[in-house]
């Protein structure tokens, strides 16, 4: 009921930029919070950052710094603006979302999760 595309991703140098973009659809539906991830294959996925439907903001220890997570059109697209990429940054990064229906009010919310967008740094 809710989509999210995802688009930005890349090859880079270390110490080179990339900004990835989420966008969300759906009808009748409240966007709340947004978050990246990332996912190395053979391993688990990662929460690297999120941010509020009023825009506050976390972001995991190692990307603190270097990342920015922002949100525009109305909340609907989320972006991921990454500086100073470095080799352990290489991963898959997946958008994920919570959406709660806007009527009736009062119903819970559902995650949602993008197709995902390669991001390679060679060194």
């Amino acid at each position: 009921q809710v989509q999210l595309v995802e688009s930005g991703g890349g090859l880079v140098q270390a110490g080179g930029s990339l900004r990835l973009s989420c966008a969300a659809s759906g009808s009748g539906f409240s966007i709340n919070a947004m978050r990246w991830y990332r996912q190395v294959p053979g391993k688990q996925r990662v929460w690297v950052a999120d941010i509020t439907s009023v825009g506050t903001t976390r972001y995991l220890d190692s990307v603190k710094g270097r990342f920015t997570i922002s949100r525009v059109n109305a909340n609907n697209t989320v972006y991921l603006q990454m500086n100073s990429l470095k080799p352990d940054d290489t991963a898959v990064y997946y958008c994920n979302a919570d959406a709660s229906p806007l009527r009736p009010r009062g119903l819970p919310t559902n995650t949602y999760w993008g197709q995902g967008t390669q991001v390679t740094v060679s060194s």
